[in-house]
């Protein structure tokens, strides 16, 4: 096996980005596509966190609030908003974030189990903590965030 198969087996690659001002992130793989705010149709008797679908391209794709989702304060949307459209189970969902900042390559021996944080509203949907230079990146467990939609 070469140095380069082994280096990239060792990390997780990661979009990040803001909710409530903290840094999270999702195993890219789940990621359809990322896109700016658009109009959402609103949908009565909807969970509090569904915002409601929007029309991507002629699909009807539900859309959460993530911060609601995660019982965290919601914020007004901004020029910095942005939709992430997941793919879980071979179905699209929208997430509403706060900014999009980057993608991440993290090494798996940087992510430590979420455990410290058992207590918390949003501990069940977080699946690890990266560390990042100095700074704590909050992995999203996608599959636990969209499941029960």
């Amino acid at each position: 096996m070469s140095t380069a198969t082994m280096t990239s087996a060792a990390e997780r690659q990661v979009v990040a980005f803001r909710l409530a001002n903290e840094t999270y992130a999702i195993d890219i793989s789940y990621i359809h596509e990322i896109i700016r705010m658009k109009e959402i149709t609103f949908v009565p008797r909807a969970p509090h966190y569904m915002r409601g679908v929007i029309n991507l391209r002629g699909r009807i794709v539900p859309v959460m609030d993530l911060s609601a989702r995660l019982g965290l304060p919601t914020h007004e949307e901004t020029s910095q908003s942005r939709i992430i459209v997941v793919e879980v189970g071979g179905e699209s969902i929208g997430m509403i974030v706060d900014a999009v900042s980057e993608v991440l390559r993290l090494p798996e021996d940087q992510i430590e189990p979420p455990t410290q944080m058992a207590g918390t509203e949003s501990a069940d949907y977080i699946s690890g903590l990266g560390k990042v230079n100095d700074q704590l990146v909050l992995l999203l467990d996608v599959e636990k965030v969209v499941g029960n939609v």
